[in-house]
């Protein structure tokens, strides 16, 4: 049944959450704070935030949705429901769709179905706050080796995982497994970086080296040492980019192997929470989105060595209204690509090379969760490039739906798939209408 998006408001009206399901939606990757007690305080802290507003994300219609966009014009959205929280996707080549749940659930899509059954093989997850399951990726070589890449917040030795905030933080670590066309077999853990209950997301280099984010939180506000801060501790692995070989151990053409007081699995540093990671189709380079606090997310290029800046210097403000720095940019630190203030909560981030979207080819899709720290704000953007990477146009698509977006990928068949950041999770598989120009 199409629906007209006029209906969207009494849709919303009819729908009702806990409020502890909609507290649970909003964090959004935005950089894990302090627990919070009584009074928005954590145990003998001051508060790092204003109070949440509490305005759960409407459900989703069933679908198909057809919307209107400023130059691809109208695209139908079709939706698979029945996911909670997903995280991150991975094309299978007979047509599957692996989908990682933050909560520690691996599930597969075939044909626009959800199989209700769990893919089998996962380990125990640490699914507390914003941890959990976290990205998938395949093997370049999987039709040979059959080989799967997730990265996963794994429980501390001898403890059993324990959701909410009690559980405590799980060690971000890379695993792999080979797919033996109905479940993962032969588990393995490749590398541990550290406890954090923070983002982390892999990709393959066209070098065939696996690109592994850590994610970071805030300093706190009034930080007398941010040069101190862990994102620009080469010995810490907190905020930083790795590079690794596919089996976990460092390359040995890693910007800072053989360094003294580095960490040589560094890839770059000063970053904050990177909820996006995409390979540039034509030149190779690796681009990463990241959250700011409010205001401040950033899409960054990625050079080998370099630094990004975080906590030294950002376009943001703190949650409680501080800037965290009067400085945007400094020497040594590099410039971010594209900036948002107010921030977006940037996620998932995808080219768009295939022939099913015309005016579409060649530009970036990046997710975002929330506008400026309010709910039922979340869109996907599309941006456009001129020939030096000069930024031209953004698009907001999707904002009638109400829903946070967690990531978007170009599916083998040219179509966009998005995820939804939402306890009633959906996929959603974006076409071009056969009619554009059409009411419907």
């Amino acid at each position: 049944m199409k629906i007209r998006m006029s209906l969207f408001g009494l849709i919303a009206a009819l729908v009702c959450f806990a409020v502890a399901a909609g507290n649970a939606q909003q964090g959004g990757g935005r950089g894990q704070q302090p627990p919070a007690g009584p009074g928005g305080r954590g145990a003998g802290r001051a508060p790092t935030a204003p109070p949440p507003i509490n305005w759960p994300s409407p459900s989703l219609p069933d679908g198909p949705i057809v919307l209107d966009t400023a130059i691809q014009h109208q695209i139908r959205l079709v939706v698979t429901k029945g996911l909670n929280q997903p995280w991150s996707m991975a094309f299978l080549p007979d047509g599957g769709i692996l989908v990682t749940e933050r909560p520690g659930r691996l599930r597969i899509v075939r044909n626009g179905v959800l199989d209700p059954t769990p893919v089998k093989g996962l380990p125990a997850v640490q699914a507390a706050g914003l941890a959990g399951l976290m990205d998938i990726a395949l093997h370049p070589r999987f039709a040979e080796n059959k080989l799967v890449y997730i990265t996963y917040h794994k429980p501390a030795a001898g403890a059993a995982p324990a959701p909410g905030p009690g559980g405590g933080p799980g060690t971000i670590t890379l695993a792999r497994a080979k797919w033996d066309g109905a479940g993962l077999v032969e588990w393995q853990d490749l590398f541990s970086a550290i406890p954090s209950g923070n983002a982390s997301r892999i990709a393959f280099g066209k070098d065939g080296m696996v690109y592994m984010t850590v994610g970071y939180g805030d300093t706190p506000v009034g930080n007398p040492d941010p040069a101190g801060a862990p994102p620009q501790d080469r010995m810490s692995l907190a905020g930083k980019v790795l590079r690794l070989k596919d089996d976990g151990t460092v390359p040995p053409d890693n910007p800072f192997v053989g360094r003294s007081n580095t960490r040589p699995e560094i890839f770059t540093l000063g970053h904050r929470n990177m909820l996006g990671l995409a390979v540039h189709p034509d030149t190779g380079a690796i681009w990463e989105s990241e959250n700011g606090p409010n205001g401040g997310d950033e899409i960054n290029v990625l050079q080998a060595g370099k630094n990004y800046g975080w906590p030294l210097v950002n376009a943001g403000r703190f949650y409680l209204g501080p800037r965290v720095t009067e400085r945007p940019w400094m020497e040594g630190m590099e410039p971010p690509l594209v900036t948002w203030v107010p921030a977006i909560a940037t996620s998932g981030l995808t080219f768009y090379t295939g022939d099913r979207f015309p005016t579409w080819k060649g530009h970036v899709f990046v997710g975002g969760m929330r506008q400026g720290e309010v709910p039922r704000s979340g869109h996907l953007e599309r941006i456009d490039f001129n020939d030096k990477w000069e930024e031209l146009h953004r698009e907001s698509l999707f904002w009638e739906l109400r829903q946070r977006i967690r990531d978007v990928r170009q599916g083998p068949d040219g179509l966009l798939y998005v995820l939804t950041a939402e306890n009633e999770g959906a996929l959603i598989r974006v076409e071009p209408t056969a009619a554009p120009g059409k009411t419907q």
